[in-house]
């Protein structure tokens, strides 16, 4: 059975940095393109980044320069390092693994970003 469980969301201040994990088990993991998407009240989720299991990275224009994807394959684990974060930035934020027809998700983690 696949699990994709995040952590290391929280509140923060503008300008200030967090880093969200993402451990994943019950699959190849290294055969797997990871990603991070998110969800504000009211709105659709939006990709955020994705690492692929080459390891080409992409990321959505409102973070680049700011976000960092990367991914263990040794320790099944994905992390998104967010700096530099904004109020919009605010949003449940959820681990995505993608392979062929295959589509998990984890549960989510709450990231604010606020004074």
């Amino acid at each position: 059975q696949v699990q994709l469980v995040e952590s290391g969301g929280g509140l923060v201040q503008p300008g200030g940095s967090l880093r969200l994990s993402c451990a994943a088990s019950g699959m190849t993991f290294n055969t797997y393109d990871m990603g991070w998407y998110r969800q504000a009240p009211g709105k659709l989720r939006d990709l955020v980044a994705v690492i692929t299991s080459g390891g080409n990275t992409n990321y959505a224009d409102s973070v680049k320069g700011r976000f960092t994807i990367s991914r263990d394959n040794a320790k099944t684990t994905v992390s998104l390092q967010m700096n530099d974060l904004k109020p919009e930035d605010t949003a449940v934020y959820y681990c995505n693994a993608r392979h062929l027809n295959r589509n998990y998700w984890g549960q989510g983690t709450q990231v604010t970003v606020s004074s």
